[in-house]
Formats: structure tokens, sequence, C-alpha cells
């Protein structure tokens, strides 16, 4: 994926936040401090990818992957704290709550979700895409970021430590936990560009294959790979006896389904006009990457 989606989205990120000359202060900085961390930007840049694709343009698409990425950072800081997994590190720093305390970090998390729906929700951004845009891009989001989507795929793997959850409890909860959000950024880009049902159909079922092919492979690096590597414990799942991908089906397996699925998610590209070579390389990419 292009190096100036990532510089697009992080030259209008932080300029959404809240002026941090308040009360409130350390909250902001520690918004500010998640955001910061980095990461590969892979949500914000298929939104803005999408939108190309469709005919958009990308500046006006930057407020939904903004949202996006708040929505991810949020969830990442959650997923950090001691009462969910319990990682000490998060894109090779201190986990937010290891800076600036547990209180601060779930209410960090919880800010940065709020300013996610009010970006969506803004004037300014209605003015770039329109208001049936914004309405249905809130919903999209609400819809896979909410009870029956991220957050429920993250109680299902709450409730499957210390089981022996089955393969379809697994492919349940690695739709909804990490799936979802990945296939929400697909379907915004196609929303800012006024695109019709079918490709919207299209991106869907493209984030959906890689978002699925991603955590596989998130699964085989937790069992392969470093801390060093990752920039975050690796073992974790095991430590915490969680039903993986590797564990139920082992590694040779698991690579197996990443190829296949990263096979349909090209397919899925075909309903499109446009150059989809550049999102047909970030589908492989992601399933071939190393941290």
């Amino acid at each position: 994926m292009r190096n100036d989606y990532t510089a697009q989205t992080e030259s209008a990120l932080y300029g959404f936040l809240p002026d941090d000359n308040c009360r409130e202060s350390v909250l902001i900085e520690a918004m500010r401090y998640s955001l910061e961390a980095g990461g590969k930007r892979v949500r914000p840049a298929l939104v803005l990818r999408f939108c190309e694709l469709c005919g958009g343009d990308t500046e006006k698409a930057l407020p939904f992957a903004c949202a996006v990425e708040m929505i991810h950072t949020y969830s990442l800081i959650h997923d950090d704290l001691p009462c969910m997994d319990d990682d000490d590190l998060r894109r090779g720093k201190p986990s937010n709550h290891k800076v600036f305390g547990e209180d601060i970090a779930l209410l960090a998390g919880d800010s940065l979700l709020t300013l996610a729906f009010g970006t969506i929700a803004s004037d300014s951004t209605a003015e770039l895409v329109g208001d049936r845009a914004c309405r249905r891009a809130a919903a999209v989001l609400a819809n896979y970021a909410g009870a029956t989507g991220m957050v429920g795929g993250q109680v299902i793997d709450l409730k499957s430590e210390n089981t022996n959850a089955p393969i379809e409890v697994l492919r349940e909860m690695d739709y909804k936990k990490t799936a979802c959000l990945i296939k929400a950024a697909c379907e915004l880009g196609c929303i800012a560009a006024g695109a019709d049902d079918s490709q919207i159909k299209a991106a869907s079922l493209y984030g959906e294959s890689i978002g699925i092919a991603f955590q596989i492979q998130d699964d085989i690096l937790d069992c392969t790979s470093s801390n060093e590597e990752l920039g975050k414990p690796v073992g974790s799942d095991a430590e915490n006896s969680k039903s993986t991908y590797a564990s139920l089906l082992g590694i040779e397996e698991c690579r197996r389904l990443v190829n296949e699925l990263t096979a349909q998610a090209e397919a899925a590209l075909d309903s499109f006009e446009g150059d989809t070579s550049a999102l047909k390389s970030f589908a492989r990419e992601l399933a071939n990457r190393k941290k």
C-alpha cells in the first residue's frame, strides 16, 4: 500500500485530538501516546485505497480513515489492560496503562471511541462527503465495532479462555474481533466515494477475507516470532490457554488457509474496473508479513 496513505492519515489524525490546554490534559496525552505509536495503519490505508478505486477523492475520505484508526487504537489500549490480555508492550513501547495507569488508559480508550463518531458526524465531514454518506458510515462503523462485531468478538475471546473452543467458535470470534473492523474500513472507503452496493459488497468480502487471514497469520507469528520482532509479547495466547488456529490446526494448515483466503480476497477485486494491483499486492503482503 502506498506510503503516502500513511502520511495522509497521520497529517490529519492528530488534528482531530482535543486541545490539551485543559485540566484533563493527561487524558489527551494518553490518547496521543497510543495514536502516535504508529503501527501498519492498515485500516485507514484501506479506506483511502477503496475510495480512490471507486473514483473518489482520498482527501475527502480522511475523516473516515482517521475514525477507523481511532476505533482500532482504542481497542488496542483496552486489549492490553490487565482485565483483558494483560500485555505490557504494544508496538515496541510500553502499553498505555503501563505509562498512564489503568484508569487513564481505560478513559483514553473511551475517549478515542467517542471521538471517532464525533469525527464522522461533524459538519466539516458532512461538507466533504455529504450527510447521507456520514450517516451510512456511522451505522457501518457502529455495527462492525459494537456488540455484534469487534466488541462481541472480544467477549467470545474472553469466554474462550481455559476452554477447548472448537474451530467454529474460533472462526466467529476472529471474524468479529478482527475482520469486522477491516471490512468496515473497506466499506467506508467505498461510501466516501459514493460507490454502489455491488462495489461495497465486493469490498466487504475483500476485507473479511484479508481480516481472517490477518488473524491466522497473527496466530502463526505468536508461535514462531519473538517479542523484539513483533514489538509485543509473544506466546500470550498459550499462556492464557486460548484456542487459536495454530493450536487447533497446526502451523502448516494455518499457512494453507492464509493463502486460500488471500486468493479469495484477490478474486473479490474482479468486481472493480479500476487498477486493483495495489490491493492484491497488499493482501499478499499481509499474508506474508513477519510482524
